[in-house]
């Protein structure tokens, strides 16, 4: 019975140990091939080169809004493709007046480096910087893994508003339900714990999410919704993960033209 024992002990602590050394090619899924640029939409915009608190040299582009006066969208992506990947929300905020300014983190795209969560961090704030010497307060858009990052700079950082799609509440509990059998908690090295900084939020909050995300379930929304202050809403979509805002095209788009036009700074 001890050698049993000691032989499943022995691989709980294999598995433990590769899930850790796994652990970023799991997370992240950066493609350095660009699929094209914001022209192809019929879009303007300006090419960005940033340089972050750590010397890391990273790639974004920014998008002008309508009007001297438009929102400013700081968007922060997922944890897959680039920024040449979101023409359409792109071109969804364009039609919505706003600006835009959308980065690619290290090691995604045309951006130098290797991802990691306290790089990712840097990365947002880098172009918080970029935009702050312009004299913007920006709305933080967040999607999927952007999503954390977005609630890491709007707890450290003055932002008008903070729109989180499809966000989850951590990647421990996110990793607790795939391995339920592993001490997740303790072995995750990119916490992204989203939850315990909710409560810190200053500024109103859209969540949009859907039932039908394959990622993320719902309580994931409802639990962030839950801990945050007021001003904040969910809006519910319908669709899978990566394309609810499709899927749900009109709900998305009325969502985010009422989340905009109700900023205090639009009043």
């Amino acid at each position: 019975m001890l050698s049993y024992l000691l032989l499943f002990f022995c691989g709980l602590v294999a598995i433990s140990l590769l899930l850790r050394w796994r652990e970023p090619k799991m997370l992240y899924y950066p493609m350095t091939a660009m699929a094209g640029t914001p022209s192809q939409a019929g879009l303007a915009y300006e090419e960005v080169w940033l340089t972050t608190a750590d010397g890391v040299k990273i790639h974004g582009w920014y998008l002008p809004g309508q009007d001297a006066a438009a929102p400013t969208f700081l968007f922060l992506h997922g944890n897959a493709g680039n920024i040449s990947h979101r023409l359409e929300k792109l071109s969804i905020f364009h039609k919505l007046g706003a600006a835009t300014l959308i980065i690619d983190y290290r090691g995604y795209g045309r951006s130098a480096g290797i991802p990691g969560e306290q790089g990712t961090y840097r990365d947002a704030d880098a172009a918080y910087q970029w935009l702050s010497q312009r004299g913007v307060v920006p709305v933080l858009y967040g999607e999927s893994l952007g999503t954390a990052v977005a609630v890491e700079l709007a707890v450290t950082r003055q932002v008008a508003g903070i729109v989180l799609e499809a966000p989850f509440t951590s990647i421990a509990a996110v990793g607790q339900k795939l391995f339920p059998f592993l001490p997740v908690r303790w072995l995750v090295q990119n916490k992204y714990d989203s939850l315990s900084k909710m409560p810190r939020l200053r500024a109103p909050l859209l969540i949009l999410h859907s039932r039908e995300d394959e990622i993320f379930a719902m309580p994931h929304a409802e639990e962030l919704l839950a801990a945050a202050p007021a001003p904040k809403q969910l809006v519910e979509l319908r669709g899978g993960h990566n394309e609810a805002f499709l899927v749900s095209l009109d709900t998305y788009r009325t969502a985010l033209a009422e989340f905009l036009r109700n900023l205090p700074s639009a009043n």
